[in-house]
């Protein structure tokens, strides 16, 4: 649920990016990361990066782009440059209608289908997973619906997010009122430990869940990734051209077991991007399943 350039800095305008600096700062973005940043966010490209050159006492967008390419802290540049490029606006249990989609149809057929295959292991891949709400909301929701027989279980959901910042946040699992706005008052009491200004997620949550960076444009990194059952991805490809989504969609399409499904961002659409998943469509939401 990472997102890009949702938020305006309040950043000082005295930097200014070139057109030739816009292009070539944008193309290294796209080459390393999917994110394609269009001509009309040309001024969010300077606000954001901005405080990137002061911080590294650089001169101008151009001596960014050569540092991003060829300073030996190059790479941890590049983490840095994930964070500031990508903002996270996210709560638990974000969108209500899919989720009880999530939990009425797809995850209680899924574990049906398992349990008639004498089978107890499922696997349910978070890509863009930001700082954790999503991941943990699914693990309050298998929680939910598995009750005691979840210790029965081998359930792993793993959780992959660009940023190394927001990851390191997301196994903290520490968070505020605002980050809770969106979930029920009883969710929030039986999962939640209050202290003081923050609330704790419940180490059992943790347990189900494994965070690691990923990038999406890596198709190499996206094979590594065990096959899953069910695969959440939202608010993720909007920010990726037509030839990036194609390519994500094939990846997360070959990653899901047969029969598996696909949930993304309500704002999403995998037309004209692939016609390999079957849409079924429900109140609130369209699930994208692998054929059997």
């Amino acid at each position: 649920m990472s997102t890009l350039f949702s938020k305006s800095s309040p950043l000082s305008r005295d930097l200014k990016v070139t057109d030739e600096e816009f292009v070539q700062l944008r193309n290294f973005i796209y080459e390393q990361s999917g994110i394609f940043i269009a001509e009309n966010r040309k001024y969010l490209v300077e606000n954001r990066l901005s405080t990137r050159i002061k911080a590294l006492n650089l001169k101008s967008f151009g001596e960014y782009y050569y540092y991003l390419r060829f300073d030996k802290d190059r790479k941890n540049e590049l983490t840095k440059l994930f964070e500031v490029i990508t903002t996270n606006e996210t709560s638990f249990y974000r969108n209500p209608p899919q989720l009880k989609v999530f939990q009425e149809v797809v995850l209680t057929n899924t574990l049906a289908e398992l349990r008639k295959k004498g089978q107890r292991r499922l696997r349910i891949w978070s890509a863009g997973c930001s700082t954790g709400e999503e991941p943990y909301t699914l693990a309050m929701i298998l929680h939910e619906v598995l009750k005691t027989e979840i210790l029965t279980w081998d359930i792993k959901i793993t959780a992959n997010d660009l940023s190394e910042a927001v990851l390191a946040a997301a196994r903290r699992g520490l968070y505020s009122d605002y980050a809770l706005r969106t979930t029920p008052k009883e969710i929030v009491a039986k999962y939640f430990i209050k202290k003081e200004n923050v609330y704790e997620v419940d180490p059992k949550l943790k347990r189900l869940i494994t965070f690691a960076p990923i990038n999406l444009s890596d198709r190499v990194a996206l094979k590594r990734n065990e096959r899953s059952h069910i695969i959440f991805c939202r608010n993720v490809i909007i920010y990726f051209d037509d030839e990036m989504k194609r390519q994500v969609i094939e990846s997360f399409y070959d990653n899901l077991l047969p029969g598996g499904c696909m949930l993304i961002g309500h704002s999403e659409s995998l037309h004209n991007i692939s016609r390999t998943f079957k849409p079924e469509h429900h109140a609130g939401t369209i699930v994208y399943r692998r054929q059997a």
